[in-house]
C-alpha cells in the first residue's frame, strides 16, 4: 500500500561552511542561489535564520530533485564544503485516493511541528506524518536517527570523529485493511453519487469478531502523494474549498443523523429492559398521535399488527415510538411503557455512541445523544415525549459516526461484545519480524442479554429473507445474511441520507459492512436504496471472488 523511494535533496550544513566574511563563503552562497532558483539575498537570510537555532542540523534548500539532475548536482558540488546531495526516503502511495483517509500523508515538518516534538529526534529538513496512520504512528514509523559526535577547532573545523551510532530504521506497519476491498467501495461509490446527485459517501467493513477494519471509505477523497512533494496553493485551494469536502474523513468524524439504524438500540434496550418481549404487538395505523401532532409511520395506512421482527424488518416507526416513549393516554394524560430519554441515553452510550470509538486515526468525532438536561440548558425546554418518538427512530438532534454505526451493528452480529475497532494488525521490524501484534481490545460486553440480541438479530434477518423485508434486495447475493436499512432526515430540510448496515454470513458472521449516501433524494435519487445498491454491488464482487 506505501512504497519508499528515494528523495533527493540538496542539504547545507551550517557549521562545515566556510566564516561567512569570506569570498569562499559568498562564493556558495552565489553557487547555491543558481541551484535553487532563489536571490542570494534570500538564501543568506534563510541559512543565517537556521543557524541561530540548528548551527548543527543540515537545511534542505531544494528537494525532489529529479534523478538526473542529482547526479550532475553531487559532481557540482563535490567539493564544496558544507554542501550535500543527499537520497532520503520518500512515501509512493497505491491507492493513493481510495486509501488517503486511511493512510494520511507525510509532508515538509514546519516550526510548529518542530516546537511540539522532540527537537533531538527531529529536525527542520525532515518529513513528518501529517494525517491518517502517518500521523497517529509517527513515532513508531520514525527510527532513531544516527548520531556523530566530532570534536571541533575554534574555527569550527572538524578535528576528530569521537562516537558514532549507526541509525535505526522505524517499523513497518501491517493492515487489516484488505485492499481490493477498499478500492471497490470506494470506486462503487464514486458510481452511486455520481448517478444520484449525492455530494458523498462512506463505507465501512470490519470483523465482528475482533473489531478489525477491512475497509473504511471517505468519498471524494484526494490523491496523497500530491502532498509528500508539497501541494501547490490553486491545487490545495480547490481541495478545501469544494463543499463535498475530500480532505474530511467522513467515516470517523462525519456526524449524521442515524435514521432507523437506530432502532437496533432501541430494540436491545426495550427488551433488555422489560418493555417489550418477544410476543409484543402493536397496531401500526399510520402513526401515533399525541394531541394534535401525528407522529407518522414511513407508510401510508401503516404495517398492521407489528411484532420486534416485522418492526424491524420493515422499520415500523410506530413501534419503535411506543417501545421507546410509551403510549399515551390522553384521559389521564399519562404515558405508560416505554424505555424514556433517561435509559435510551444510557443504552446508546453502552453501545458506544457520544464518544470515540478509539480508532488509530487522528480526528475522530464522538457523535452526540440528546437528553433531558441538554435541552433545558441549550434551548430552555424541558423534554417532551414527542422528543423521544423522534430519538428512539434516530432523528432529532441525535448524530452518529458511520463507524459508530458500523460498531453496534457488530455487537448484534457477533452476540452482545463492543469492539475498539482496529486498522493496524501488528508492527514490523526492517526483516519483517513482528515487533508488536496488536490484540482485539474489548470495550464492553455482556450488557444484552444474549436471548434479546438473538431477537434482534432475527428481525434484521428478516429485513433481508422476508419477502416483506426493507433489505429484502439482497438476497440476491445467496449468501444468508442479516440487514437494516435507514433513511435519515437532514434537519428541517427536504434532504435525507441513505444508511444500510449489515452482517453476513448470519449464522457464523465474518464481517459487518455499514455505507452511507448523504442527501439522495434529489431528482435522481434513490432515496435508502442507494447505500444498500452500494452493499449490494460490492459484497456481490467480494463473494464472487473470495477463495
Amino acid at each position: 500500500m506505501v512504497k519508499n523511494e528515494p528523495n533527493f535533496v540538496l542539504t547545507v550544513s551550517p557549521n562545515e561552511l566556510p566564516d561567512i566574511k569570506s569570498d569562499a563563503y559568498k562564493a556558495i552562497i552565489s553557487q547555491l542561489a543558481l541551484t535553487t532558483k532563489q536571490s542570494e539575498t534570500d538564501i543568506t537570510s534563510i541559512i543565517t535564520e537556521h543557524s541561530e537555532r540548528l548551527y548543527y542540523q543540515p537545511l534542505v534548500l531544494r528537494d525532489f530533485i529529479p534523478y538526473s539532475e542529482a547526479l550532475n548536482l553531487i559532481t557540482q558540488y563535490a567539493n564544496v564544503s558544507g554542501v550535500y546531495i543527499q537520497a532520503q526516503p520518500t512515501r509512493s502511495y497505491l491507492h493513493s485516493e481510495a486509501l488517503a483517509h486511511v493512510l494520511g500523508y507525510i509532508g515538509k515538518i514546519s516550526s510548529t511541528d518542530l516546537d511540539s516534538y522532540d527537537n533531538a529526534v527531529y529536525s527542520l529538513s525532515d518529513l513528518v506524518g501529517k494525517t491518517g496512520l502517518e500521523q497517529f504512528y509517527e513515532t513508531e514509523l520514525r527510527g532513531k536517527r544516527g548520531e556523530r559526535r566530532i570534536e571541533i577547532d575554534a574555527q569550527g573545523r572538524k578535528i576528530d570523529v569521537l562516537s558514532e551510532e549507526a541509525a535505526v530504521p522505524g517499523d513497518n506497519l501491517v493492515l487489516n485493511i484488505d485492499a481490493e476491498l477498499q478500492q471497490n467501495f470506494y470506486d462503487t461509490i464514486a458510481q452511486k453519487t455520481a448517478e444520484v446527485g449525492s455530494p458523498g459517501g462512506t463505507a465501512i467493513a470490519l470483523d465482528p469478531r475482533t473489531g478489525q477494519i477491512r475497509a473504511l471509505v471517505s468519498y471524494p477523497s484526494y490523491d496523497a502523494n500530491a502532498f509528500v512533494q508539497g501541494i501547490n496553493i490553486d491545487d490545495y485551494t480547490k481541495l478545501t474549498e469544494d463543499e463535498r469536502k475530500p480532505l474530511f474523513n467522513k467515516a470517523i468524524a462525519g456526524e449524521y443523523p442515524s435514521g432507523s439504524t437506530f432502532k437496533l438500540i432501541v430494540a436491545s434496550a426495550a427488551l433488555q429492559e422489560r418493555v417489550i418481549s418477544d410476543n409484543t404487538t402493536v397496531q401500526s395505523v399510520g402513526g401515533v398521535k399525541i394531541g394534535q401532532r401525528i407522529y407518522e409511520d414511513w407508510k401510508k395506512g401503516g404495517h398492521g399488527t407489528t411484532d420486534i421482527n416485522k418492526a424491524l424488518a420493515e422499520s415500523v416507526n410506530s413501534f419503535f415510538y411506543l417501545a421507546g416513549g410509551g403510549t399515551y393516554n390522553e384521559d389521564t394524560q399519562e404515558i405508560t411503557g416505554g424505555l424514556g430519554i433517561d435509559r435510551i441515553h444510557s443504552y446508546a452510550e453502552m453501545f458506544g455512541l457520544g464518544q470515540r470509538t478509539g480508532i488509530d486515526l487522528a480526528g475522530e468525532a464522538g457523535g452526540f445523544v440528546p437528553d433531558r438536561d441538554w435541552k433545558k440548558a441549550t434551548i430552555g425546554e424541558d423534554w417532551f415525549l414527542g422528543d423521544t418518538y423522534i430519538v428512539s427512530i434516530g432523528q432529532g438532534d441525535l448524530r452518529v459516526t458511520p463507524l459508530q454505526v458500523a460498531m453496534y451493528t457488530s455487537v448484534i452480529a457477533n452476540g452482545g461484545t463492543l469492539y475498539r475497532p482496529q486498522l493496524v494488525e501488528r508492527r514490523t521490524d526492517q526483516y519483517g519480524n513482528t515487533v508488536k501484534t496488536i490484540e482485539p481490545t474489548v470495550v464492553r460486553e455482556n450488557f444484552i442479554d444474549p436471548a434479546y440480541i438473538e431477537t434482534v438479530r432475527r428481525g434484521m434477518h428478516q429485513a433481508v429473507m422476508g419477502s416483506t423485508g426493507s433489505a429484502r434486495r439482497m438476497q440476491s447475493l445467496g449468501i444468508d445474511s442479516a440487514g437494516k436499512t435507514g433513511t435519515a432526515q437532514i434537519g428541517g430540510s427536504e434532504d435525507t441520507h441513505s444508511w444500510y448496515t449489515t452482517f453476513l454470513p448470519y449464522d457464523n458472521p465474518e464481517l459487518v459492512v455499514t455505507v452511507l449516501i448523504e442527501k439522495t433524494n434529489g431528482p435522481a435519487g434513490e432515496g435508502s436504496a442507494a447505500a444498500l445498491s452500494v452493499a449490494q454491488t460490492v459484497l456481490t464482487n467480494y463473494y464472487a471472488n473470495k477463495p
